[in-house]
């Protein structure tokens, strides 16, 4: 492909280039270039793309695509290199994009379950499906490996293209606030975009709320239908000036396109009727009911019979990580959920509470450089709904574990709860095991579907349900 055909779309301020310039690949990554690549320099928070320009010169890049343009090196000058980015990957791979229905879901918690849900409602109904994901990305059942909830740039787009080259009618994926405000979706016309819920995270990175909703409330701006959740109180912030075709969902009787009534709420799943059509799911709490509303609303969107969503959901099974039930020798159940935001502990300990015979036993710690103000909060939430609280480590990243776990204390009501702390994780968990009784429930809360721990910006491998496994064989 010619360099002129990969930069359609581009606004171009200047360049030095032959826009005739066969392009073999495009990429953000110096590492990555070889002969015939076009390298996109992205000014980053770490570092500046635009240091590696020289080098990717001399490593067979044939131009810099870039907003700091370099007279000794041939180039093209944009206003924005990240959108600039989407726009040339996109091309290079003949846009994918385009040639399949594209479904977005954004909010704090719930992404990755209505993912799941609805590929699986889709793929009832006969389309081939490509997800992505914080779990993982597929391509029908062809499992990907992911690092990150949204990949970015070039890695995006091959992806995509994969999938239309497999044969996928659809596209299902998790649009994360990072996504929306860095540009990595830049481009992409999803046929439907989701809203889940809003609640206090990835605040380190945003500011403040009022950027965190704007930043999710971008997904609707190119999106054709929007599925809202009528009940959460950004909901209204969602709608405000978009032109996108609105459905919204309500379980609490709010004024709603679907609403959710007679809704009951059990240890196996939940049941619910929406316009006098019976729905079920194995997957319990309130919030498995706010999930299947936006995959019944979803569906609805693209023409799927009710009769037949409320089928595929019916059938449909948890999602590693999401509420999961880890099989144990034992009097008491084990439970990993990927709660780590104020919101999504207080939702899963909520939903615990509403089937557990004796005791709640949480072990939670929360994630180092990230938002340090919800760690108080969270310490208050879990000892106010739990009765034992084990607070440790998450992924401590680069901060010192007991530092962050000294910062959650000072909301914890040892008033209310017995308080253990242990900064080792695999320790922790096999002291709340050793403390359960019958008919106790020990959550595991904040790690879900990972299998490591981040550790001084180090992985170590660290599987919960191996933890599980091996104090039983003890």
């Amino acid at each position: 492909m010619l360099l002129k055909d990969v930069l359609k779309g581009v606004d171009i301020i200047r360049t030095n280039c032959d826009l005739d310039t066969p392009v073999t690949s495009v990429s953000h990554d110096s590492r990555e270039v070889e002969k015939g690549t076009l390298f996109v320099a992205i000014s980053g928070f770490q570092t500046d793309g635009n240091k590696y320009a020289k080098g990717a010169i001399e490593s067979g890049a044939i131009a810099i695509l870039t907003e700091k343009a370099d007279e000794n090196l041939p180039y093209i000058l944009v206003e924005n290199s990240r959108r600039a980015l989407a726009i040339a990957a996109a091309n290079f791979h003949s846009n994918p994009t385009r040639k399949m229905t594209m479904i977005g879901v954004t909010g704090t918690n719930g992404k990755t379950t209505v993912t799941y849900l609805l590929k699986k409602v889709l793929e009832d109904s006969g389309k081939k499906v490509g997800l992505i994901g914080t779990n993982q990305n597929m391509i029908g059942d062809e499992i990907i490996a992911t690092e990150r909830t949204t990949p970015d740039g070039n890695a995006l787009q091959t992806l995509f293209a994969r999938m239309e080259k497999a044969g996928c009618d659809c596209v299902v994926m998790e649009v994360s606030s990072h996504s929306l405000v860095l540009d990595r979706v830049y481009g992409i016309e999803f046929e439907v975009g989701i809203f889940t819920n809003l609640s206090r995270d990835h605040l380190d990175f945003h500011g403040d709320m009022e950027n965190y909703a704007k930043a999710k409330a971008m997904l609707f701006d190119r999106a054709k239908y929007g599925i809202i959740n009528a009940d959460d109180e950004y909901a209204p912030f969602m709608l405000k000036g978009k032109k996108c075709k609105y459905i919204t969902c309500s379980i609490k009787g709010n004024d709603a396109d679907l609403a959710c009534k007679e809704l009951n709420l059990g240890e196996e799943g939940v049941c619910f009727t929406v316009n006098n059509i019976p729905f079920s799911l194995n997957i319990p709490g309130e919030f498995s009911a706010y999930n299947a509303l936006s995959v019944i609303g979803t569906a609805y969107a693209l023409g799927i019979p009710m009769e037949s969503c409320a089928k595929s959901l019916a059938t449909a099974s948890g999602v590693s990580g999401r509420a999961e039930v880890v099989s144990v020798n034992a009097d008491y159940t084990v439970m990993i959920d990927y709660a780590h935001s104020p919101d999504g502990l207080e939702n899963i300990l909520n939903t615990v509470k509403g089937f557990v015979r004796n005791r709640i036993i949480v072990v939670f710690g929360c994630g180092g450089n990230r938002d340090a103000t919800k760690r108080p909060i969270m310490g208050e939430i879990a000892s106010r709904l739990a009765d034992v609280v084990v607070v440790t480590s998450d992924n401590p990243r680069c901060e010192e574990p007991m530092e962050i776990i000294n910062q959650i204390l000072p909301g914890v009501n040892r008033d209310k709860a017995e308080v253990y702390v242990n900064a080792s994780r695999p320790d922790a968990i096999h002291y709340a095991l050793s403390i359960a009784k019958k008919g106790d429930v020990v959550l595991l809360a904040g790690k879900g579907h990972e299998t490591y721990q981040e550790i001084n910006g180090v992985k170590h491998h660290m599987d919960e349900r191996e933890i599980v496994a091996e104090y039983f064989e003890k």
